[in-house]
């Protein structure tokens, strides 16, 4: 009966929605982990101002190391030339990161809840929530985005599979309206029972998801194995080699990742966009604060702020199809663009166009991360191509998306110090003692406050400096056209006996 049951549902849900949804039962938690938890230790657990900082400094570098850390833990034995007869099969690879899924996702969700409940005192609480979470996070993102380079080679199987995750991060987005109903600091009940819900539906969807998809790669490598025998058997398989090529350390991995030019690149674009990204997530209630607030009603920012968190997913439906038609480096170059045209324009109209600023602020957010989200694709263009120049075993894609976290993960953490340090010099605010820090007139002459101007300035040249930069930088990378098919093509041909059927996809 068992058996009859799961085979139902593995009927009727093809393997991109399976791996789509596997987006949900991340996004649902973490959207709300960012929107809270900064709040919760300030204002509930009455934390400190060093204790904050030097957990966000643990933070920083647990942050960036784990990344490489579990990456390099999973794919290293990918890394040397396939010389033994005995080569890795992409289902294999596929189903080891699903069985990490399945552990590590239930583990996930347990951790989200460790945030709401006082259990420590709030510096050591802070510190150790924050690592716990982000580890497992960290294993969830590494596999779940890895899986995205090992089902398919293909641009439009992988933007296929892209689309499906947007679809349901959309649907996770939902948490971010229904918290709003329940989200009260003087009474955290409700809260806390709101986020155990949530935290249960994710951990049944990692155990029936992961365990639908592993069932599904395991018929495909019984099937492959058979394969095999029966080609020993009529001696037409490959010839066993006598030597094999000894595993390439750490040091030579990055000797071979630091001359891949594309790859860096990359990583000096994204690690802008990364800034920009969190920049635009830790600064967004304080611009409708200081910028809008007088001017609109809560419930209207509390919808600005809810859409801004919804429209990337949606949007990103949207730039897919430019992806599959355009190509994703075309889209992206058109996206930076659109930045520093929109800011340039919101910076000539000035900060008392309040509709234009409400525009702005959310298609602001709403553009950055849509870009964001379309570099999982980048990165597994590059996984293509450093196993086809560096000739691998088996595509690394976990631990190349690891090395790309390592590298671009600092903006996460320069966002809030830069931010709050610009604003602190140019205005006299302190986020944390909510007083101007130095004397200062409270309107300029023409009646604009001191903090809202500098909210605006902030809000304007940010996007205006990391676009121009990112303009610059994205005018280098190659991987695109004729260069992308020809990597692409070269993957297809010497995987074609291990790579997944992506027409099932």
């Amino acid at each position: 009966m068992g058996r009859s049951v799961w085979g139902f549902w593995q009927s009727v849900f093809s393997t991109a929605v399976l791996y789509g949804s596997l987006a949900l039962f991340t996004s649902i938690l973490h959207n709300v982990f960012l929107l809270y938890y900064v709040e919760t230790f300030v204002s509930i657990y009455k934390i400190d101002k060093i204790s904050f900082w030097v957990g966000e400094t643990v933070f920083l570098i647990w942050n960036s190391l784990n990344d490489p850390l579990f990456g390099w833990l999973s794919d290293h034995a990918f890394l040397s030339s396939p010389q033994s007869g005995s080569q890795i099969t992409s289902p294999e690879v596929v189903l080891k990161r699903l069985k990490a899924l399945s552990t590590n996702g239930p583990l996930f969700a347990l951790s989200f809840l460790a945030f709401w409940v006082a259990w420590a005192r709030p510096g050591l609480q802070f510190l150790l929530c924050l690592c716990l979470y982000d580890g497992f996070l960290t294993m969830v993102d590494l596999h779940h985005s890895a899986l995205l380079a090992d089902l398919a080679v293909s641009a439009a199987d992988r933007t296929r599979l892209n689309f499906h995750c947007s679809v349901f991060s959309a649907l996770g987005s939902v948490s971010v309206f229904l918290s709003y109903s329940v989200w009260d600091k003087e009474d955290f009940y409700s809260f806390r029972v709101f986020c155990v819900t949530l935290a249960a539906f994710s951990i049944l969807g990692f155990f029936v998801v992961s365990r639908l998809l592993q069932q599904r790669f395991s018929k495909e490598i019984r099937s492959k194995l058979d394969e095999a025998s029966t080609l020993k058997e009529l001696s037409v398989g490959h010839a066993p080699f006598t030597q094999t090529e000894k595993p390439i350390t750490i040091g030579q991995y990055l000797k071979q990742l630091s001359k891949h030019r594309n790859f860096m690149w990359f990583v000096s674009m994204n690690l802008i966009q990364v800034f920009h990204c969190h920049f635009n997530n830790n600064f967004f209630p304080l611009f409708l604060e200081h910028l809008l607030s007088d001017n609109i009603s809560a419930s209207t920012g509390s919808i600005l702020l809810g859409i801004s968190y919804v429209a990337p997913h949606l949007n990103n439906l949207y730039f897919l199809t430019l992806c599959r038609r355009y190509g994703v480096y075309q889209v992206i170059r058109w996206l930076f663009m659109l930045k520093l045209g929109l800011s340039v324009v919101m910076l000539l109209a000035g900060a008392d166009h309040i509709y234009l600023l409400c525009i702005f602020i959310a298609s602001n957010r709403v553009f950055t991360e849509g870009t964001c989200k379309l570099l999982k694709l980048v990165i597994s263009d590059l996984v293509d191509e450093d196993y086809v120049v560096n000739r691998r075993q088996q595509a690394a894609s976990a631990l190349l998306f690891g090395m790309v976290n390592l590298l671009t993960k600092p903006g996460q953490t320069f966002a809030p110090l830069i931010g709050t340090w610009l604003l602190c010099v140019y205005t006299g605010y302190d986020i944390f003692q909510r007083t101007p820090v130095k004397d200062s007139v409270s309107a300029s002459d023409s009646g604009t406050p001191p903090l809202r101007l500098g909210c605006f300035y902030m809000l304007v040249f940010v996007p205006i400096t990391c676009a121009l930069l990112q303009l610059a930088t994205w005018s280098r990378f190659t991987l695109h056209g004729r260069k992308l098919q020809g990597i692409k093509t070269l993957r297809q041909g010497t995987q074609h006996g291990s790579l997944i059927d992506v027409k099932a996809i």
